[in-house]
């Protein structure tokens, strides 16, 4: 299994099994991958990721940044703050298990809120690095 796919994988565990993501997008949380078209609003998406080497002399390694949106279609951007607040709780610093690999770190790098063309919908953006150890 590709170490991308296994670190999106405990990603989503984590993010659906979190308290405060329910308390923020339902019970069970509604965390996609590809969301339905009729999906309820809040809701979370996996979005893109990158991969890059980070294998040492001795050791297989791989860094990751990836990305978790949230979109709403509350009034104004509280809902779309607070939901990337309970990803962020969720995610950063958290002890994930990722088949075939040693999750080092997982750190919240940034986020960002912006308005759709729509004019009724809003995405906060949030990026993580992630650094994976393989175990092979």
């Amino acid at each position: 299994m590709s170490a991308s796919w296994a670190l999106q994988q405990a990603v989503f565990a984590a993010l659906v099994n979190d308290g405060g993501m329910q308390d923020a997008f339902g019970d069970p949380p509604r965390v996609y991958d590809t969301p339905p078209r009729a999906a309820s609003f809040p809701y979370c998406v996996i979005g893109a990721d990158a991969e890059s080497d980070d294998s040492t002399a001795t050791e297989k390694g791989s860094a990751h940044v990836l990305s978790v949106e949230v979109w709403s279609r509350a009034s104004g951007l509280k809902e779309a703050k607070e939901g990337a607040e309970a990803v962020r709780d969720a995610l950063d610093g958290a002890s994930l298990t990722v088949t075939g690999q040693t999750l080092i770190d997982l750190r919240w790098l940034d986020a960002s809120t912006l308005r759709e063309s729509d004019g009724e919908t809003v995405r906060a953006v949030l990026r993580f690095r992630a650094v994976l150890e393989s175990q092979t």
